[in-house]
């Protein structure tokens, strides 16, 4: 069958590529999906694009040139291989799939159903929230603790109101006044702007002087994630959650001299490492913090349409990641109609 394919060629250059799938030759344990929606995740993409990625150039990476981006989608069952049981042919999925019309895929990697009532774009959007929730699932959290989310992207945004949902008091940073307000129209009560020195003094002015009893990186910068230290209260717990991909000069006797004097816990969050489906002992999945966001999502806690600027045809992924990249005030988040 034919289709059209998102392909990222090389540096700053992507197409909407005609390809086929053979529906007969699907494995046993392989699906059919027939998109209706995805959601461009504008830092993982983006990164890629404009190659700050250094894998994109280096041969046999999962995003080595020509890429097949996308990994938010949300479509219709067309046909399954023998073996598939998570999913039904007819029933409406999200899944890990790329940005295509058609996607083969494995049930090895997460599909999940979606409910009726759960726009397709809304589900594709959801998958930043799957990224956020990362954070939650490291993080300990105690008593009634104060958090402090740095960045207020997509991603950034999401993790301060799923915080927010569990109870912690929330202040999102972020030097940019329009993330901030959209912050604050998705439930983010207390926002702080400013330069570094700036937000820093805020912070410890809510915090009674005691700083963020947890801290998020939501960027994937150095320099956000020793910004974010200075602000983490003694015996905090700092959270990465966006992945640095470039290189900053400065002084790490700095950084780690005080995570080691006042005991501050320095806490990864990628989200791969979390497993693909429930396996015992291990207190949540993909699958799981999926079904999470679209339960939080139907019960009106989690805000995601505020997030999407803009609803454009695959016809328009240059347009897409270009805006993303020099209009990120416009270009607050794209879904792809297919």
């Amino acid at each position: 069958m034919n289709h059209r394919q998102v392909v990222v060629t090389g540096q700053n250059a992507v197409e909407l590529q005609a390809a086929t799938v053979n529906e007969a030759a699907l494995g046993p344990d392989e699906l059919l999906i027939e998109t209706e929606a995805t959601f461009i995740s504008a830092g993982t993409e983006l990164a890629n694009y404009t190659g700050k990625e250094p894998k994109v150039f280096q041969p046999g990476q999962w995003c080595t040139y020509p890429w097949k981006s996308g990994y938010a989608n949300v479509g219709i069952v067309r046909a399954t291989g023998n073996d598939v049981t998570r999913v039904k042919v007819g029933e409406r999925v999200f899944s890990y799939g790329n940005h295509a019309s058609l996607v083969r895929y494995s049930q090895r990697r997460l599909v999940i159903p979606v409910a009726e009532d759960i726009p397709p774009v809304l589900a594709a959007a959801a998958r930043m929230a799957g990224v956020a929730m990362t954070a939650i699932i490291v993080s300990e959290i105690r008593g009634n603790p104060w958090v402090a989310v740095f960045g207020l992207g997509a991603v950034g945004n999401l993790a301060a109101q799923l915080f927010r949902i569990r109870g912690c008091r929330v202040i999102g940073v972020d030097p940019v006044a329009y993330r901030r307000t959209l912050a604050e129209r998705c439930g983010v009560a207390v926002t702080v702007g400013g330069d570094p020195q700036a937000a820093h003094e805020e912070i410890m002015a809510i915090t009674g002087g005691k700083g963020a009893d947890i801290t998020v990186d939501a960027v994937g910068h150095s320099a956000v994630v020793m910004q974010a230290a200075k602000a983490t209260a003694t015996f905090g717990q700092l959270v990465i959650l966006g992945s640095p991909r470039v290189p900053v000069e400065g002084n790490l006797t700095d950084l780690l001299a005080d995570v080691h004097m006042r005991w501050v816990t320095l806490r990864g969050a990628l989200e791969w490492c979390v497993p693909m489906y429930p396996e015992i002992g291990v207190p949540y999945s993909q699958w799981s913090k999926q079904a999470i966001i679209y339960d939080w999502m139907q019960r009106g806690l989690l805000q995601i349409e505020p997030l999407i600027s803009h609803r454009l045809p695959p016809t328009a992924i240059k347009e897409a990641y270009e805006g993303l990249l020099h209009q990120p005030e416009s270009y607050t988040g794209v879904a792809l109609i297919w």
